[in-house]
């Protein structure tokens, strides 16, 4: 089992700062390998939801339920926990955290989508289709989160994998942001953007959105887990200043998903 303090290098709790620590992880549907290798890392992946300590959590690939995958992992296996009865989302959650999720993809037996997990109170949760065409299905999952008092406005998003989809699924964001959230609002975007070609930063600016990078703006990698080479997990912001930003490393989250988390801390610009 992962040990949460394992190569997690991360600062002090925020809870009780003026910091408000955000994470992002595509935890790839809590299953590593194919075939007869695959195996269950959601349990694991708890404890690393646990171990970023942040108030924040944007998740991408969460299961809701998957028949056969249960079916699969339904009973202890070499000494490890099955499927968790709970969705994905709910079990994740570290105790006290709210929890907001949404699908974006109905598959055979199951279904998948994002989720938000947050320390502090949530709003109403919205959810915008972005799917670009029939072979990918997106979204974007809108929740307001009420940090030490102020409305600060998260959207999670997992982009498509061709270039043309995702121009136009962030022109569709940059389009949320313009015009369906509150002008004054601080605004965290989170998520895997898939932007191989570092190709989206321009729409979002348009928007009045800045990514999250810290002062040697160097973009940090998390793809893939096992040599991280393309910074697709980002943090785009509006309204909040990056004070750091890290990514986890090791063996032991190499093993978690094929991505990386991401991890920032933001404070009010």
């Amino acid at each position: 089992m992962l040990n949460p303090l394992q190569s997690s290098l991360l600062p002090p709790s925020t809870q009780g700062s003026s910091c408000l620590r955000v994470a992002t992880y595509n935890i790839h549907k809590g299953v590593r390998g194919m075939g007869p290798t695959k195996r269950l890392e959601i349990h694991n992946l708890g404890l690393a939801v646990e171990a970023l300590d942040a108030d924040i959590v944007c998740l991408q690939e969460v299961r809701r339920y998957h028949e056969a995958e249960s079916r699969r992992f339904s009973r202890t296996q070499f000494g490890h926990l099955g499927w968790p009865q709970a969705p994905q989302a709910d079990y994740l959650a570290p105790e006290g955290y709210e929890v907001a999720y949404r699908t974006n993809a109905v598959t055979r037996g199951g279904e998948h989508g994002n989720a938000l997990l947050a320390r502090w109170p949530l709003g109403d949760v919205g959810h915008h289709d972005v799917s670009d065409h029939r072979f990918e299905q997106r979204g974007l999952l809108h929740v307001p989160v009420f940090w030490q008092g102020i409305e600060v406005h998260v959207v999670v998003v997992h982009l498509g994998l061709i270039h043309a989809s995702r121009v136009r699924q962030a022109e569709r964001l940059a389009h949320l942001v313009r015009h369906d959230l509150p002008a004054h609002a601080p605004i965290v975007i989170a998520g895997d953007f898939n932007d191989w070609g570092e190709k989206l930063d321009d729409i979002l600016h348009g928007a009045g959105l800045q990514r999250a990078l810290d002062g040697d703006q160097a973009r940090k990698p998390t793809f893939p887990s096992l040599v991280p080479v393309l910074a697709l997990d980002r943090v785009y912001t509006r309204g909040l200043a990056c004070r750091s930003v890290m990514v986890p490393k090791g063996g032991t989250w190499a093993r978690l998903s094929d991505h990386l988390p991401l991890v920032v801390e933001l404070e009010l610009a």
